[in-house]
């Protein structure tokens, strides 16, 4: 039963100008999403202009952090394997790249209910991942 590699090394996220309160929150357990005062739409990648209706009028707001599984891929062999990649569709709208963590990854499947871990890069960055949510 192949699990997510606990020991694998996560590389740093590159700092981009305006992540910063992305990864605070991320530190604090929460994660936040961007979202348009004008149209309501929440976004990812955060960005200073809403992708939807191109307002500037954004802010930072929390997300429950559930979602399910859009698509998947596990990697079985190289450096850091077993581990799988995925989209996440939150529940408040985005698909997310991420990782699942924290389960055998031969019972990931598309369409499956998973929420938010934090786990920390090689600096201590607290990285959003995810994983199943028992039935």
């Amino acid at each position: 039963m192949p699990t997510f590699n606990e020991d694998r090394k996560i590389v740093d996220p590159p700092l981009n100008p305006g992540d910063g309160a992305f990864f605070d929150a991320a530190a604090q357990g929460r994660l936040v999403l961007k979202t348009c005062r004008a149209c309501g739409q929440a976004h990812h990648y955060p960005r200073t202009m809403c992708p939807f209706c191109w307002s500037t009028d954004v802010h930072w707001e929390d997300a429950e952090g559930r979602g399910e599984i859009y698509t998947f891929s596990v990697a079985r062999r190289g450096p850091g394997a077993p581990y799988c990649i995925a989209y996440v569709t939150l529940d408040e709208g985005p698909t997310v790249m991420t990782n699942i963590v924290g389960t055998d990854l031969d019972t990931v499947r598309i369409g499956q209910r998973v929420q938010v871990v934090f786990r920390h890069s090689e600096n201590g960055t607290a990285v959003p991942m995810f994983t199943p949510i028992a039935p």
